[in-house]
């Protein structure tokens, strides 16, 4: 197949659209199910190059969750906790490597997950197949899938599920062109290879420790800001990202964003969370949204309203900011990742309030000093890696 027609662009006014080989190539995919999009494409190709690269530097199983261009959620396959297990949903599943790498990447903002495109660094099983049957999900792309996974997959959405298999061994064209207002662009693509040499080779800060679960978890920041929509930061801890803070015209404002993700990601492993009496048959999403509001400050509000009745069998007593501030000062061991450098130290401050001790961004401020002054205030360990991560 050369080319493939699509409904429509990014919106349905934006005919004709497809998607073809410059030089009249085989397209390196094939559709298995369902007809995906123009948006759903993106997604997909996007996604696709982060977890083969996540898997290339970790030579564990990876995923990601993508939702317009950019990722919810990017994960490599480790053991899950009964914890994460629980507020990921997967707690009543049996999880393969590759899914538990997809549980946590979805997991991670269950919020921006829903209706996602999800990718795949491996063959896709049945148990990530029975993971994803139930998950509101747009479509999902992988080298490969087996029968049973495939069968399953081919049920969900009444027939629709988009499914993409494409080749592990194809190497796109050096250099990539993009039409904007009629004028086309051309740059070298970023084959720039993430390793850990990045991460060691310049650390700035008094204190050196950089154990290698922080190595592991930088790695999957930064290959997760390659494929980002700038400026963004990533959170990471225990082989996930926890926190995307994606597409923000400032640089506070997506350490802040992504923040904010982080912090909801530990807040929902409280015990007050883990045991919301949640009434029998409420769907995930309602679920979801109902935990985010039950963390947020406008709780107690929403409990005087008497609209908890609808979703749970007693009313909850509240998550008071007093007890999530002291839940949050146990969040120790994060690692976070910058696409450009930080201009100010006030980044470091706010990336410190959720759990941060290991950080690598390109330096190069004319504030650098500032920066590396506020990580040592706190003992963190900060690297300059020299490479700028932008992608629009």
């Amino acid at each position: 197949m050369k080319e493939l027609e699509l409904k429509y662009g990014c919106n349905p006014n934006q005919k004709p659209s497809k998607i073809f080989m410059k030089d009249d190539s085989e397209l390196p995919i094939e559709v298995l199910n369902g007809k995906p999009g123009y948006i759903n494409f993106l997604d997909a190709f996007n996604s696709w190059q982060l977890v083969k690269e996540l898997k290339a530097a970790t030579g564990l199983p990876a995923a990601a969750s993508f939702k317009h261009v950019s990722p919810a959620g990017a994960a490599v396959a480790t053991e899950l906790s009964d914890t994460l297990k629980k507020i990921y949903f997967v707690d009543d599943l049996e999880l393969s490597p590759i899914a538990s790498a997809y549980a946590k990447a979805r997991g991670a903002d269950r919020m921006s997950s829903y209706g996602d495109w999800a990718a795949l660094s491996d063959v896709c099983d049945k148990e990530t197949a029975l993971l994803l049957q139930r998950e509101v999900s747009d479509g999902i792309i992988a080298p490969g899938y087996t029968d049973e996974a495939l069968e399953i997959l081919k049920s969900k959405r009444k027939g629709t599920y988009n499914i993409v298999k494409i080749d592990p061994d194809y190497v796109p064209a050096p250099q990539e062109y993009k039409d904007v207002f009629g004028i086309t662009f051309q740059q070298g693509r970023n084959e720039l290879k993430i390793d850990e040499e990045f991460l060691t080779q310049n650390i700035i800060t008094d204190n050196k420790e950089l154990p290698d679960s922080a190595k592991r978890d930088l790695l999957i920041s930064l290959i997760t800001l390659k494929y980002t929509q700038s400026n963004s930061v990533c959170y990471c801890k225990d082989g996930q990202a926890i926190g995307v803070g994606a597409g923000q015209q400032s640089r506070i404002h997506c350490t802040r964003l992504a923040g904010n993700k982080a912090d909801i990601w530990y807040l929902r492993q409280h015990p007050k969370c883990l045991n919301l009496p949640f009434k029998e048959g409420i769907r995930r999403p309602d679920r979801d949204n109902t935990i985010d509001v039950y963390i947020s400050d406008d709780y107690e509000d929403v409990l005087r309203d008497g609209t908890w009745e609808l979703f749970f069998t007693e009313k909850p007593e509240p998550l008071t900011r007093e007890e999530k501030k002291e839940w949050l000062s146990t969040f120790t061991g994060v690692s976070l990742g910058s696409d450009a450098f930080f201009p100010f130290g006030d980044n470091i401050e706010r990336a410190k309030r959720s759990g941060v001790q290991y950080i690598a961004e390109p330096g190069g401020s004319i504030r650098d000093d500032n920066v590396i002054e506020t990580c040592n205030k706190y003992n963190m360990t900060m690297c300059f890696t020299g490479i700028r991560l932008f992608h629009h």
